[in-house]
């Protein structure tokens, strides 16, 4: 499991604030179905979060642990039924999603007729 400093741990919060959840853990729990989804979606985002449809707070504690130590991932919240997991992307897929740069700039036609 990660361990994030907690100015680390104040931005991934205000980062993640805006964020909608996009896996959910309900009856069946933790199943591998469920961590690879996580997985997945953290290779695709780096910082999601998780809703889990459980009422005892002490499963919820031991889902993101159990998630965070699986998936070499760092625990950023758990704010009532919500779980924000963050995960930096692997160096070699960081460099594959960043588009190389123009030499020129991206000239525009004028329209306007000169006197």
């Amino acid at each position: 499991m990660l361990q994030l400093s907690s100015d680390q741990v104040r931005a991934l919060r205000a980062r993640a604030h805006s964020l909608n959840p996009v896996v959910s853990i309900a009856q069946n729990g933790l199943s591998e179905a469920v961590l690879k989804e996580i997985d997945a979606c953290l290779k695709a985002h780096e910082l999601i979060k998780i809703r889990v449809y459980n009422d005892e707070r002490s499963e919820r504690e031991v889902y993101l642990t159990a998630i965070c130590t699986q998936l070499h991932a760092a625990p950023v919240q758990h704010i009532g039924k919500l779980l924000v997991v963050w995960r930096p992307a692997p160096e070699d897929e960081k460099t594959k999603s960043v588009k190389p740069r123009r030499k020129e700039p991206h000239r525009t036609k004028r329209s306007y007729q000169g006197t």
